[in-house]
């Protein structure tokens, strides 16, 4: 329920925001993406001819809004998944009715003496969690796309030493990007920039962390100074003059640890104050108003830095693979289709589809199962998106740039990523985006080739770090959408060692249970051997129910830029014979 409302009210407020934009109520705001406004508004039933961008907003505000206190009915995002599981979930009855309701639902349910049924609860729990996946997060990254721009391929920087040692350096850490947008577009006022130079500054850089990095990353480039972990690591250089946050994932030491050291922690949503914080209220209606103030809050601390330590660390990455762009890239303006995809797969060039995304977790070394997880995964021919801050991890190794990461990649897989341009690694957005997974996977339904559901396409989930309630959200609305999933670490009904014991109860219906009533099952575990073992076991088993042929690496890697380079390097007449198949004259 809390991983529900966290992300919902991230929607909800996305809602509004479109609203106050269309009625021009809303300072430094303009829709960017009139094309998706008008598509989403069209899917949702709402009249598009002959009206302007504003009036077609106001209305899919109107609709979105509704569907927070809707009471009765289905949430309009259910429409957009397969036909056979919208069905599905009607038969079990746990199509959601509105996000508030469910999530209410669910506290009421887990008050003192109410449910008390294993199963009878957990179902109300996929209810919840299907009005965030296909509810509230939808419409956030709907909302998002139009008044910002859908994201497409752009270059970005990743790590620490994105910081720079001669400029104001503001951090943007959160997850709503209402407020990280205005900041960018505040970094490029003359008056902004001159006011930091008659500091002694050159300028300001501004980066971010967490998912409001990935949501600037992704539609302007900005980089990214890293993921939950690093928040604390950025203040630990000296070179931040202000953290800027709004919601959710901040760590409670944060503003202890900037005691430290010049850093001010600036707090900005109305939902979240820290004590010994400095607020400064985001309203969006004067959105440009505040994002300047912030700024000069952070200009007017760079005379208070003492010594800097930047770590000479970052990678070069290509964020923005939005599945409009997916679309585009696979087939271009006039025949974009999952086609391609979908044939790759079915071919075996492509083993499978991984999602790995998520958390850090403190409990276990930063990043250190999305990195094992995602390498091996790719030497096996399985194609890997990403969101959150398992997207940043990647981005830190390099693999989320075209030509980097390529010789650690399967031969299938890696003439795909020659052939069609892309990184093997790809980045799909923030946490909320990943609905954009939902949809990618409902396209390839669609497509055709891969079953009629999206519990027979060859896919899993993973979030080997997880650590937040937004993450067991997720992991349940795609349970219910029909993927396997798999958690690292402990399951949050795994008891207390020598003080609790688990319930198994629980943790075989999350599994075997939830497998049998929707296609997809929910697994914990620690070792990151067994969670790519178990990962191709079940990619192989989809692949063998399709009839699809079994995995076979040796089939592929005769073709693609690696083989021309091979050939280049022979001699003349050796290189004849080994593409002709005859010798030189």
């Amino acid at each position: 329920a809390a991983g529900a409302a966290a992300h919902s009210d991230h929607g909800r407020d996305m809602a509004f925001t479109l609203k106050a934009v269309a009625n021009g109520e809303a300072e430094g705001y303009v829709i960017r993406d009139v094309a998706k406004l008008r598509t989403i508004a069209a899917k949702n039933g709402i009249s598009i001819d002959k009206r302007s961008p504003n009036e077609i907003a106001n209305d899919l505000a109107d609709l979105y809004i509704a569907q927070f206190g809707q009471q009765r009915g289905e949430v309009v995002g259910v429409k957009r998944a397969p036909e056979k599981r919208q069905k599905l979930w009607r038969e079990q009855n746990v199509a959601p009715r509105g996000v508030d309701r469910e999530v209410v639902e669910a506290l009421h349910r887990t008050h003192i003496g109410d449910d008390q049924d294993a199963e009878h609860i957990m179902n109300h729990a996929i209810r919840a969690a299907l009005s965030d996946g296909w509810g509230g997060s939808m419409i956030a990254t709907d909302v998002s796309d139009i008044l910002f721009g859908t994201p497409a391929p752009v270059l970005g920087q990743a790590n620490l030493g994105v910081l720079k040692d001669d400029m104001v350096n503001v951090v943007v850490h959160g997850h709503e990007p209402t407020l990280s947008q205005m900041i960018v577009a505040a970094t490029q006022d003359p008056e902004i920039i001159a006011y930091a130079q008659a500091a002694g500054a050159k300028g300001i850089q501004l980066s971010g962390i967490c998912c409001t990095a990935n949501e600037i990353l992704m539609r302007q480039g900005v980089p990214a100074a890293g993921n939950f972990l690093h928040q604390e690591l950025s203040i630990l250089t000296g070179a931040v003059e202000a953290m800027v946050v709004d919601v959710q994932c901040i760590m409670q030491a944060l503003v202890n640890v900037a005691s430290h050291f010049h850093t001010k922690i600036i707090t900005t949503s109305s939902k979240v104050k820290i004590t010994g914080a400095t607020h400064i209220q985001f309203d969006d209606h004067h959105a440009l108003d505040t994002a300047r103030q912030i700024l000069r809050e952070a200009v007017d601390n760079y005379k208070n830095r003492g010594e800097v330590q930047i770590p000479d660390v970052r990678e070069d990455l290509v964020p923005g693979f939005s599945h409009e762009y997916i679309n585009y890239m696979l087939g271009g303006a006039y025949r974009a289709s999952f086609r391609p995809l979908n044939d790759a797969i079915i071919s075996g060039r492509i083993r499978g589809v991984a999602a790995i995304v998520g958390c850090n977790n403190p409990r276990s070394r930063q990043d250190d199962l999305h990195v094992k997880v995602v390498r091996e995964l790719l030497k096996q021919d399985v194609l890997v998106v990403q969101t959150g801050c398992g997207a940043i991890a990647s981005a830190k190794l390099g693999l989320m740039l075209g030509e980097a990461g390529l010789n650690q990649v399967g031969p299938g897989l890696r003439e795909i990523c020659e052939t069609v341009g892309i990184p093997p690694v790809l980045h799909l957005g923030s946490c909320v985006d990943n609905t954009r997974i939902l949809t990618v996977l409902s396209q390839m339904v669609e497509e055709g080739g891969l079953g009629d559901d999206i519990d027979q396409i060859p896919a899993v989930g993973l979030a080997p770090e997880w650590m937040s309630e937004k993450a067991l959200a997720i992991g349940a609305y795609c349970v219910a959408s029909g993927a396997y999933v798999i958690f690292g670490g402990a399951s949050p009904v795994g008891g207390m060692p020598g003080r609790v014991d688990g319930s198994d109860t629980v943790l075989n219906y999350l599994s075997e249970g939830w497998e049998k009533e929707y296609g997809g099952k929910l697994e914990f575990m620690t070792d990151p051997d067994e969670m790519i073992r178990k990962t191709l076991e079940h990619i192989d088993k989809k692949r063998a129910a399709l009839g699809l042929p079994g995995y076979a690496p040796e089939k592929w890697g005769r073709s693609g830029d690696a083989k021309m380079l091979e050939l280049e390097a022979l001699p003349l007449e050796a290189r004849r014979k080994a593409m002709y198949g005859v010798a030189a004259d």
